[in-house]
């Protein structure tokens, strides 16, 4: 075993031949670095990604932050190297190692995964062979610390069920130190790692996979989903294991973290960001973080203002980002814009503000936080380009209310327009798609008659993915021979001066589908991607199609029947035992809405029954009346 003496000798070695050495040297502005020896419980939060990226992630940073801050816990940070840091390793027999005290991973008693996305799933292999431990759970005995993984690839976690001991499914601000304790105590008190995960399993909001037996039926399809009889009955827990995992959720949200890792690099978002609002009422079909991040929940003008405060004195930051899935519908955003001006109007501070919907009142936000500077655009994403397919996926934004947007954008200064749509909507039709040409330049037009040759409109596309735990979860994500006649379109339509555009690798696209709507068989499909190869799949330059392309093959399975098939009503989905809360029953009716065409309102000003309510009421009395973004009683629906 390295010691961190050993492995600062072993960088010394390497680090002058890597790019960016700076990744994996640790020693960061604000980082925290406990003694080890006087802290019980010790957490290691991995990124399974280059540094770059693992550094913006506001999830880990946010329960970094909240572990510190326990006298007797330790939180440090590790993320997967990248592709000539990770050779060297391999050939110097460096284990992975956390940046804070350059301990190898395997001496903590929790690694805690961060899985925002199924791209990351070969990288956490390639994590698991550099700490040195077994990659499959049942290949663990007693020693290892315990794999846990979470984020909103866990909505569906059976396509990694076998390298995981355990799952957190929801928001972890509560539950992580419970977590880490009830884990290290039943350690060290002698349980088993059988009696240990038994423990664990008695948390809300975990899933321990190898408690569960799934069988299939000869089409394929899942038959039924059962608790394993030899843990079930062997007298490990006092309490039965769940049959059913629903997600956990903070019913008020935490103050947020303000003493930022400041890096010594450039990072993919290298700046603050402070969480003002969770959750969405909006109800767009094909999004399923607007469907798992429910309920809406806002945090306070004055916790926001102190948090920017702290953030500019302890960080040194230049740039803030005000994150939300909907930033417009923070009911103080237009306080928090004038007060936020106003107090660090001189500082030079730059404000973001993700997420706004396509209307006038974002553009003064926009103009308020810009102080008369223009160096960059507006990104508005309307998904779809006529009125009637934005009825469909519930994003009913009128193309005129778009265009007169697009006039006030440029007639105050505003050179670019960002426009993100989607393709391979169920009903999309190629006159849906040329839509999109169309409207492109319609902008475009507005923006030459505005600011002249200086103005430009960049479209972005991607494919559908029916997600898990949406409306869209039953529909066939479109063939590739539909996605690519449909990029030929727009590739041909969309040149140009003052045009740009970019979409998906409908390859890339497929994979993502089919381990989003995967079930457990693919644990072994994944494996064999990364014994051939597979790495970084989330980055376009490293993505190994034929790597991907052999594993289905050897182990007889087809990405286009987990990504392209129909499922029925009544089939059991691989996720059916992950609740997040909405109901089935609501899921099911916003399908059958979509495919005729019907919008639903935004839930703020009338309840649609989604469940969140019924599942949540514990949660719910805890809380302010109007603390969920929730309609007033007398307006709800109460069928669910």
């Amino acid at each position: 075993m390295y010691t961190p003496d050993e492995i600062s000798r072993a960088l010394d070695r390497v680090l002058p031949f890597v790019q960016k050495p700076a990744r994996y040297t640790g020693g960061e502005y604000n980082s925290v670095v406990k003694p080890w020896a006087d802290t019980r419980y010790r957490l290691a939060l991995v990124f399974p990604d280059v540094y770059d990226l693992g550094m913006s992630n506001l999830g880990l940073t946010v329960l970094y932050d909240i572990v510190n801050r326990q006298p007797d816990m330790l939180a440090e940070r590790a993320y997967t190297p990248w592709v000539d840091m990770l050779a060297a390793m391999r050939r110097e027999d460096i284990p992975l190692y956390a940046l804070e005290s350059r301990r190898p991973l395997r001496e903590f008693d929790v690694l805690g995964f961060s899985l925002p996305y199924e791209q990351l799933y070969t990288n956490v292999l390639t994590t698991l062979a550099l700490v040195g431990i077994p990659l499959r759970a049942a290949d663990r005995y007693e020693d290892p610390p315990l794999i846990l993984a979470g984020g909103s690839a866990c909505l569906n976690p059976e396509p990694m069920h076998a390298f995981f001991d355990a799952f957190f499914i929801g928001e972890g601000e509560d539950a992580i130190t419970e977590i880490v304790r009830t884990w290290t105590d039943a350690r060290r008190a002698g349980l088993s790692r059988v009696d240990a995960l038994h423990r664990l399993a008695e948390i809300n909001g975990i899933y321990v996979p190898s408690f569960y037996q799934v069988s299939y039926l000869e089409d394929g399809r899942i038959a039924e989903r059962v608790l394993d009889i030899r843990y079930w009955t062997s007298g490990h827990s006092q309490y039965p294991i769940p049959n059913t995992i629903t997600k956990r959720i903070v019913p008020t949200l935490p103050p947020p973290p303000t003493k930022f890792i400041v890096p010594f690099i450039d990072i993919v978002h290298n700046r603050a960001a402070i969480e003002i609002q969770r959750g969405c009422t909006r109800g767009c079909r094909f999004c399923q973080a607007g469907m798992v991040f429910r309920p809406v929940r806002e945090r306070p003008l004055d916790e926001v203002l102190a948090a920017v405060d702290a953030v500019v004195a302890q960080t040194g930051f230049e740039e803030i980002s005000f994150l939300s899935l909907s930033s417009s519908d923070y009911r103080e955003i237009e306080a928090l814009v004038r007060q936020v001006v106003a107090r660090h109007g001189g500082d030079k501070l730059s404000v973001g503000l993700p997420s706004l919907r396509i209307e006038s009142f974002s553009i003064d936000l926009m103009e308020a936080l810009a102080g008369g500077r223009r160096r960059s655009g507006f990104t508005f994403a309307p998904e779809a380009a006529t009125d009637r397919l934005r009825d469909v996926i519930n994003k009913p934004i009128a193309t005129e209310a778009l265009l007169e947007t697009a006039r006030q954008v440029y007639g105050r200064g505003w050179p670019t327009i960002k426009l993100y749509f989607m393709i391979g909507h169920p009903t999309q039709t190629l006159e849906d798609v040329q839509a999109i040409v169309d409207l492109a330049h319609r902008v475009k037009r507005i923006g030459y008659e505005t600011l002249g040759k200086k103005s430009n409109v960049r479209v972005g596309v991607s494919t559908l993915v029916p997600k898990p735990h949406t409306p869209f979860q039953w529909l066939p994500m479109a063939d590739e021979a539909t996605i690519r006649a449909q990029i030929g379109l727009l590739e041909r339509g969309l040149r140009g001066p003052g045009l740009n555009f970019n979409w998906n690798n409908p390859r890339e696209t497929l994979l993502e589908a089919a381990l989003s709507r995967g079930d457990r068989r693919l644990s072994d499909v994944i494996q064999r991607a990364w014994e051939l190869g597979a790495g970084f799949d989330g980055w376009g330059d490293q993505f190994n199609d034929a790597a991907w392309t052999r594993a289905f093959a050897d182990l007889n399975l087809d990405p286009d029947w987990y990504a392209r098939r129909e499922r029925a009503i009544d089939e059991v989905l691989p996720w059916d035992h992950i609740s997040v809360g909405v109901s089935k029953k609501y899921l099911l009716r916003e399908y059958r809405r979509a495919l005729a065409g019907e919008a639903t309102g935004d839930c703020r000003e009338q309840c649609y029954a989604c469940g969140i309510l019924t599942h949540f009421r514990e949660e719910r009395r805890a809380v302010a009346d109007d603390a969920w973004g929730c309609p007033p009683a007398r307006d709800r629906v109460t069928t669910d």
